[in-house]
């Protein structure tokens, strides 16, 4: 099995910041791809912003300029730094990650989630 586990959501004020972390752990053998999603009550699930394992990074058009995201192989952990954040940045946010387990088979995952509010 592979777990994630996010950290670091919370209230903030808008123009505010924030920064997520997600960490892997369990029969992984590599991580490919890493990425931040988000879902707001009554929306589907979108990209936010996701990861190689190389470092090629790929935003949403609304969040760029003020997220970074970014990993440690190392550690298997990935971060969302999240700046000038906007009511609309409201949202539970997950993070996902594919790659192989040890016994070499794919695996394309999802953390329980974190809360992210933005409110004066």
């Amino acid at each position: 099995q592979v777990q994630l586990v996010e950290s670091g959501g919370g209230l903030v004020q808008p123009g505010g910041s924030l920064r997520l972390s997600c960490a892997a752990s369990g029969v992984i053998f590599s991580i490919d791809d890493m990425g931040w999603y988000r879902q707001a009550p009554g929306k589907q699930r979108d990209l936010v912003a996701a990861i190689t394992s190389g470092g090629s990074t790929n935003y949403a058009d609304s969040v760029k300029g003020r997220f970074t995201i970014s990993r440690d192989n190392a550690k298997n952990i990935v971060y969302l730094q999240m700046n000038s954040l906007k009511p609309e940045d409201t949202a539970m946010y997950y993070c996902n990650a594919k790659g192989i387990t040890i016994r070499g088979t794919d695996y394309d995952n999802w953390g329980q989630g974190t809360q992210v509010t933005v409110s004066s």
